[in-house]
């Protein structure tokens, strides 16, 4: 019960990919169509029947590898006419409405070979190609795509660096890989959901583990220079110096004309309405928590030893994102729209002024990378009800919804 539970509500529509759908879709021709039965035990397993299964297998292989081809030139084709200014004339917009910018080609049939391999999807008669087994294509497919060319990389802090809620350990065995990868002239930012306004040392706190894996390391100041941590999901950038410490860089260094001129009152407004909303959901639904207020977020924390279930975080994530978008829309609130965050933090639950996607925006200008040129790891990108900044719709993390309305 438990478990079906589970399965069904993570596949409800606010948590699902289109995209990936579509793929699945797709995939399952060869899986119902053309996987043979294995024959039943005790049959005949001389070596022509072992070779006739063989044979099936290398078969299915090549039908799953024509189907990835062709939704490589679908991608191709929108990518050209995405490249004209005309994006919605293209198939795979046709076939999946809700599908955005491709920055780079995906060498979906080379990333399936290679998941092959290792996974033996090809040969499964009774699972099909699962989410998650698209998603390590979809994965694998874009890392071989940007590696030649990559210069930015950005990495999510909490259940993807380290435990959520955790700090970052130095027996962590990502320390090593990311040394190596700002040995190899990349730039490598963290960017994370927590905000702590202007404090270097809790964030070097949280990072602990990495900035002594630089300093056992010994590396030179121009390689520690090169990693940044951008907290508030935007809005506090840090740069590591050569005494392997963080350094605040103000604002007005890095942040866009448009991201400076958003005013307190306009934060303040979205913020009291998001306030608001959480102090209902913990009425409502009886939540021993506490509304924890900063200047350009607020949250709901657990009493200590206390633990909140996700269906109830969700339920605060999703009312509050309803109740906002709402606000935005009204005409008291469209003099305060700002892009925000809402988002289940795990066993908390957070409004921020900005987003992820801000984020890496804020990077890319502030480190002369575009978006070719940038990898995202940790956050979950798909479909939602509103509009983020960039106009496209997007879905951050598990459980966090980025918006503007």
């Amino acid at each position: 019960m438990t478990s079906m539970y589970t399965i069904n509500y993570a596949l409800r529509a606010h948590k699902r990919d289109p995209f990936i759908e579509f793929i699945k879709g797709m995939l399952m021709t060869p899986f119902v169509l053309h996987a043979k039965p294995i024959p039943p035990k005790g049959a005949s397993t001389d070596k022509d029947d072992i070779n006739v299964e063989e044979n099936l297998m290398d078969a299915n292989v090549s039908r799953y590898c024509d189907i990835l081809t062709s939704i490589e030139e679908l991608i191709n084709e929108h990518r050209r006419k995405e490249s004209k200014g005309v994006a919605e004339q293209s198939r795979l917009k046709r076939l999946v409405p809700s599908v955005s910018t491709f920055h780079t080609e995906l060498p979906l049939r080379k990333s399936f070979l290679l998941a092959n391999a290792k996974h033996s999807i090809a040969a499964r008669r009774f699972v099909p190609p699962s989410f998650n087994d698209i998603r390590r294509i979809l994965n694998t497919a874009q890392i071989i795509a940007i590696a030649p060319k990559l210069k930015l990389i950005t990495f999510d802090g909490d259940m993807t660096l380290y435990d959520d809620g955790k700090d970052f350990e130095q027996d962590s065995a990502l320390v090593n890989l990311l040394v190596k990868l700002l040995e190899f002239d990349l730039n490598v930012c963290v960017v994370t959901a927590a905000g702590y306004p202007g404090d270097a040392q809790r964030y070097e706190q949280r990072l602990s583990g990495l900035l002594k894996g630089f300093e056992s390391a010994r590396l030179p100041k121009k390689i520690c220079e090169r990693f940044y941590v951008l907290g508030g999901e935007c809005n506090y950038l840090f740069q590591c110096q050569e005494n392997y410490h963080l350094k605040y860089i103000p604002e007005s260094e890095y942040q866009p004309e448009d991201m400076l001129s958003w005013s307190e009152h306009q934060i303040n407004a979205i913020l009291d309405v998001a306030q608001e909303t959480l102090k209902r959901c913990i009425d409502d639904m009886k939540l021993p928590c506490t509304i924890l207020r900063k200047s350009k977020a607020v949250g709901i924390v657990p009493q200590p030893n206390v633990r909140i279930f996700r269906e109830q975080l969700d339920e605060c994530v999703l009312s509050t994102q309803h109740y906002l978008v709402s606000y935005l829309k009204s005409p008291s609130g469209k003099q305060h729209s700002l892009p925000f965050c809402a988002f289940n933090g795990g066993h908390d639950v957070w409004v921020d002024i900005g987003n992820k996607l801000i984020g890496v925006q804020i990077l890319q200008n502030f480190l002369g990378a575009t978006p070719a040129e940038t990898l995202h790891v940790g956050d979950q990108y798909t479909k939602t009800l509103a509009r983020s900044i960039s106009g496209s719709l997007e879905y951050c993390g598990q459980g966090r919804y980025c918006g503007q309305s």
